[in-house]
């Protein structure tokens, strides 16, 4: 759990430095959102064949996850 959160951590800042625009949030939501993204993109890679757990392109595509999910994010807090 403890690496998880560092991971999400590291790949929501990632993700928040890539992604453009003004996000206003603090680190618990960018660790959430990145917790988030690295598990959505992890289940997928993995169940589509692309990497397995623990591999170079799993980070890739954890940031990739990470700033999918922070873009719905985005979305969902400019209607609200």
């Amino acid at each position: 759990i403890i690496s998880m959160i560092i991971v999400g951590v590291i790949v929501g800042l990632i993700a928040r430095a890539i992604m453009p625009g003004d996000q206003k949030m603090g680190i618990i939501l960018t660790t959430i959102l990145g917790i988030v993204g690295a598990l959505v993109a992890g289940y997928l890679g993995a169940a589509l064949g692309w990497y397995a757990p623990g591999e170079g392109a799993g980070w890739i595509g954890s940031i990739i996850g990470a700033i999918i999910v922070l873009f719905i994010y985005g979305l969902i807090q400019k209607k609200a």
